[in-house]
């Protein structure tokens, strides 16, 4: 085959150091479109973006030459570096080392998407921790909780 063809659609899953509530409704409105825009830098496609006060969720499709963890890692690294910047209150921010990347079916995109953008509602309920331990069950993920939430 002459060319190269690849969708990987990806759900991306991690948060402020030490789950601090660090993201208010201001600055969540203004980093949600800055990661997206380093994510497409890179060439890849960010389909959405969205979270709570400790942590986000993205839904991208990587390009056929990117790797997630670079991916990943640059937008931490970009966003983190970018919020130190814009506010005396976030001069101290960084994000957990580690994150939860989950596989998207196409089929499945919409509903993600729209699960992204539900999050603030989602939260009044379910909290982080058991948010994501839902997903290493669903995705038969092996962990060990004590490296969890470090």
């Amino acid at each position: 085959m002459p060319q190269s063809l690849s969708i990987n659609l990806v759900h991306i899953i991690f948060s402020t150091k030490n789950r601090e509530p660090l993201l208010d409704p201001g600055t969540r409105e203004r980093l949600y479109p800055y990661m997206a825009q380093l994510i497409r830098d890179k060439g890849s496609e960010c389909y959405r973006i969205g979270g709570v006060e400790d942590h986000v969720h993205l839904a991208i499709r990587l390009s056929k030459t990117a790797t997630l963890s670079k991916t990943i890692s640059e937008a931490k690294t970009g966003t983190s570096h970018w919020l130190k910047e814009i506010s005396p209150k976030l001069s101290h921010f960084s994000w957990q080392e580690g994150y939860g990347a989950f596989s998207i079916s196409p089929k499945d995109l919409v509903a993600v998407i729209r699960y992204i953008d539900h999050q603030e509602e989602h939260h009044k309920k379910t909290s982080f921790q058991d948010e994501f331990r839902k997903f290493l069950k669903q995705y038969q993920m092996d962990y060990e909780e004590k490296y969890l939430w470090g």
